[in-house]
């Protein structure tokens, strides 16, 4: 090979090896701002040789006697490439454009995906909660206001919060303020976005065990869905998520219901093929610090789940009451949930250990709308 062929397949080289980390680099970088909160996520477990107990040799027995052996015990290592533990949170904003300047968080759920054991739990945190915010008490005095707010100050709109995460990093930082709750990531959808990718996927085929609407005496022909089987386009799919047609619990068993089906579309053998491409397609549409790698571990897990593995929890409706507070940014009194902190506190660090929903405990897999289980579970 001449000098200068060699002189060429160098340059060549130093490309290819420098693409390649500018790739790798991508790869692994947030697609959005961290939040910055002192993590839960574990590293990989390592593999541990443990030593056999060495039994002394009795001088007067004849018996023969096994040499001692050194055991190797195997550490279960996590699946897909992920962290032994990931916290998420996850949040359904209102807003109705493609953007995330404003909007409220409609949903709140902590969700921790359990690489190793394969199982991921979902915790639903009631948006009406009266909590205190932090960071944001020099714009116009704001010290407190309902959990979903803090979603909406720390959002660029309204240029309330400089820290880190916008609108998922207050909301984070609410959380963890008030109830203990440390997320390693976070991911919001908003209603144009969650319809857009229900219609994507050719919607949702939902069994509803019971009978939603939103009829009332005064309005007897609001729309409505009977219990049965159903297939639900993205709009019918978001609109049987929001309604409160019981109270906020049973709204929350309805977005169970939902996941659950969409989580099955996802999985079916039509859909999954084009799953990568449905990733590529709406990520700039999402709000996300999640990397294109730790996305695609998600991913890998939840194809090797069963719906079983995929539980939603609540806290007992008992520690919660409805009450009346004035909201000075509304200018106006609100319906607000109270509740005793400590108690959920405790809730949410057993949550994020992994012992609540108790792993060997079988979960009813048929929800009700009056939500009085502790735990739910996907059906298949």
């Amino acid at each position: 090979m001449t000098f200068r062929k060699k002189t060429l397949l160098g340059i060549i080289l130093l490309i290819l090896t420098t693409s390649g980390g500018l790739a790798l680099k991508l790869y692994r970088q947030p697609l959005g701002p961290a939040l910055e909160l002192p993590t839960v996520t574990q590293p990989n477990p390592t593999r541990t040789t443990i030593p056999a107990q060495q039994t002394p040799l009795a001088l007067e027995s004849t018996a023969t006697e096994a040499l001692p052996t050194a055991s190797q015990t195997a550490t279960p290592q996590p699946l897909c490439g992920g962290p032994a533990v990931m916290n998420i949170l996850a949040i359904g904003s209102d807003a109705r454009g493609q953007h995330y300047l404003y909007g409220l968080a409609d949903i709140i759920r902590l969700v921790r995906v359990d690489f190793v054991e394969s199982r991921v739990s979902i915790l639903e945190v009631p948006r009406d909660l009266w909590v205190e915010i932090p960071e944001i008490s020099d714009h116009y005095n704001i010290t407190e206001g309902k959990l979903n707010q803090a979603y909406l100050y720390g959002n660029t709109g309204l240029g309330y919060y400089d820290g880190p995460g916008e609108g998922p990093g207050l909301l984070a930082r609410t959380l963890n303020l008030n109830f203990g709750a440390q997320p390693d990531h976070y991911l919001a959808v908003n209603m144009l976005t969650f319809e857009a990718i229900v219609d994507a996927i050719g919607g949702i085929d939902i069994y509803l065990p019971y009978d939603v609407s939103a009829k009332t005496p005064e309005n007897p022909r609001a729309f409505g869905v009977e219990a049965g089987q159903h297939h639900f386009d993205g709009r019918t799919a978001l609109w049987v998520a929001r309604i409160r047609q019981y109270h906020t619990f049973g709204r929350a068993e309805n977005q169970n219901i939902i996941m659950c089906a969409l989580r099955r579309k996802l999985l079916s053998p039509a859909v999954v093929p084009a799953v990568p491409e449905l990733v590529r397609s709406f990520r700039r549409y999402v709000q996300t610090d999640l990397s294109p790698e730790q996305i695609n571990q998600l991913a890998c897990l939840a194809s090797q789940m069963k719906g079983t593995d995929v539980v939603f929890a609540s806290f007992p409706m008992e520690v919660f009451k409805g009450a009346k507070i004035y909201d000075p940014q509304l200018k106006s009194t609100t319906s607000v949930l109270e509740a005793d902190f400590d108690v959920l506190r405790e809730y949410i660090d057993r949550f994020q250990q992994g012992v609540w929903p108790d792993p060997n405990l079988v979960i009813n897999t048929t929800p009700s709308p009056a939500a009085t289980d502790l735990e739910f579970a996907c059906d298949d």
